[in-house]
């Protein structure tokens, strides 16, 4: 029997994308998503919740604020063997994300282009991804986070052994994820110190 009830899936780089989604709903598991993403899984034919009927409140700010919402992060963070927590859930009503497979906006690809403004390179800071992303792997215990598609098969085939992935390899993916937002904010910083904001007309 499954001990993953619950994954969101949410991503930049689609690949892959059709075959994991399916697996997982014929496993039983129920999809959230935002997006392009649940656009895509639903023109597959796989049923998928977006994440605003999953916390009751829609998506703002031209997409700024998605998952950012209490019922995603205490879904996300609250430890499953903790009875505080899990007290704390029922009267609060937050259910279990035990899957979180999220990678982020193609902010490198954005400033690749040598005619990328600011209000480019800013609107392509993703924030939501990387607080989820480090949310699932502070509690790696409870939650297998996935950042790279060459990951799904391995996810897929631990889940159908066995209901769940194996604790070394939510970690192993922990790690990953640490290894990619350090790479990912040390892109942004490197690329805003280069920048001359008296000179720029983002802000004007």
């Amino acid at each position: 029997m499954n001990t993953i009830k619950r994954a969101l899936i949410s991503l930049t780089d689609k690949s892959g994308i059709e075959e994991f989604a399916k697996e997982l709903s014929l496993l039983g598991i129920e999809l959230l998503s935002t997006g392009g993403t649940a656009a895509k899984i639903r023109d597959s034919g796989i049923e998928v919740m977006d994440v605003s009927e999953f916390t009751g409140f829609p998506e703002m700010l031209d997409g700024r604020v998605k998952t950012l919402h209490p019922k995603v992060h205490g879904g996300i963070l609250n430890q499953r063997s903790n009875k505080e927590h899990q007290e704390q859930c029922a009267q609060y009503g937050l259910k279990n994300i035990d899957i979180i497979a999220v990678n982020l906006y193609a902010f490198e690809k954005t400033i690749a282009d040598p005619n990328c403004s600011l209000a480019d390179a800013i609107e392509n800071i993703d924030i939501g991804g990387p607080t989820m992303l480090r949310a699932s792997a502070k509690n790696f215990h409870d939650v297998t986070v996935i950042v790279d598609p060459a990951d799904y098969a391995q996810v897929l085939q631990e889940i159908k052994a066995t209901g769940n992935t194996t604790l070394k390899t939510r970690f192993r993916l922990a790690a990953k994820v640490f290894k990619l937002t350090s790479t990912y904010d040390t892109t942004i910083s490197a690329w805003l110190e280069k920048v001359d904001i008296d000179s720029n007309a983002y802000f004007q």
